[in-house]
């Protein structure tokens, strides 16, 4: 048991290092392969990680790849989440345009919004200049 456990606060570790960013489990496992934790036993932790909330999977559009995502640091809580379909990059809405959001969803429904589970997919700023072409003129 103390094994797994080891195994869970280096994953975790490798999380609160990266708070802003998804991984892929073969990325994650490349980052602290120094440690000797078998891919397997990644995919184990994610998983118990997801189940308690504290880890989020997306799946990247377009393919069967799957980004995890932590959500239990103090930045990500409450915090709507911004998702580049294109590069996997994850960021927050800042809170007066997340308040924004939400008070134009509540007025329009009788539908609450978990702030802290909602991610908003699209293509970021720096993907949708490289599809423009805008990049190469450097």
């Amino acid at each position: 048991m103390a094994y797994k456990t080891k195994q869970r606060e280096l994953i975790i570790r490798f999380f609160e290092t990266h708070h802003d960013e998804s991984f892929s489990a073969a990325q994650i496992a490349e980052a602290i392969k120094e440690e000797g934790v078998s891919l397997s036993a990644i995919y184990r932790n994610l998983s118990d990680l997801e189940k308690d909330g504290r880890v989020r999977k997306v799946t990247k559009q377009g393919t069967h790849e799957s980004f995890y995502q932590y959500m239990d640091c103090h930045d990500c809580r409450g915090h709507i989440h911004l998702h580049c379909v294109e590069c996997g990059a994850t960021t927050h809405l800042d809170e007066k345009e997340s308040s924004a959001l939400i008070n134009n969803v509540l007025s329009s429904s009788s539908f609450t919004v978990d702030q802290g589970s909602t991610v908003l997919y699209g293509v970021c700023s720096d993907c949708a200049k490289h599809q423009h072409g805008e990049g190469h003129h450097e």
